[in-house]
């Protein structure tokens, strides 16, 4: 049986899941996450790159880092826990001002994957906020420079406005010909240049953010009708279909969980 808990605390959320037969769609976190492989092999591929974490393997993702994921063997479950860390806050935590990626998707560190366990629990369990933040610290003391690459990636400009376009219409329906046309480009070399520069389609972009944006609301709210009508889902079995397909639960099941 599949399950999926989360809870939030300090600005960070914390998810213990079992999975069997769930597959995660392609999809990105605005988070840095951190996460240990309890039981099983988790398979994914990040960045169109095959990745595989067996059992203590310690999965390490930088923000907006395209994957999916899925259950790697047919025998037994898939346990694990992951930390979803605000990029500000883990920065802060690092005592780094510049945005810094992952040189590593994937290691083996004894410490490292305990400190995660440890911090998880704590938020699970809903433990003191001071003691969260001290065991975050213990996450980011195990990272030195090496471990980590400054990220001066210059984003082509076209696709940088495009996502700025694609954010303003995240409450309506993607209208993928009028930002073809104000970019001077047709519909499909505006396409191709997209998926070329992202990895994924602009509809799959447009998508991605509508859920990340519609899940913070949904947080502050506690309102799934409200949030369906907020970002312009069909209805709520439409909004829940897509939650699922990337959270591994239905909306009213992860408000549930936070409470």
């Amino acid at each position: 049986m599949d399950k999926f808990t989360y809870k939030n605390r300090v600005d960070i959320t914390a998810l213990k899941a079992k999975m069997e037969k769930f597959s995660y769609k392609k999809h990105s976190h605005e988070e840095y996450a951190l996460g240990v492989t309890l039981n099983g092999v988790q398979k994914y591929n990040l960045d169109g790159v095959s990745q595989a974490s067996y059992k203590n393997g310690v999965m390490l993702f930088n923000p907006e880092q395209l994957h999916d994921g899925e259950s790697g063997c047919n025998d037994e479950s898939l346990d694990y826990v992951m930390l979803y860390i605000k990029p500000e806050l883990f920065l802060e935590a690092l005592g780094k001002k510049d945005i810094v990626k992952f040189s590593s998707s994937i290691v083996y560190n004894e410490k490292l994957k305990q400190d995660i366990i440890n911090l998880s629990s704590a938020i699970l369990f809903e433990k003191d906020e001071s003691l969260c933040s001290e065991l975050l610290l213990n996450i980011t003391d195990n990272f030195s420079t090496n471990d980590f690459i400054l990220d001066y990636k210059k984003e082509n400009l076209i696709v940088k406005k495009a996502k700025e376009m694609i954010y303003y219409e995240l409450d309506d329906v993607l209208n993928i010909d009028e930002i073809a046309k104000e970019l001077n480009l047709s519909k499909f070399q505006f396409i191709r240049m997209f998926k070329a520069n992202t990895g994924i389609t602009p509809y799959q972009f447009f998508l991605n953010c509508k859920l990340i944006h519609a899940k913070i609301y949904l947080e502050h709210t506690k309102d799934i009708y409200a949030t369906v009508v907020e970002y312009g889902f069909t209805d709520l079995s439409h909004f829940n279909r897509h939650f699922k397909r990337v959270y591994g639960v239905t909306a009213y099941e992860y408000i549930q969980s936070l409470v």
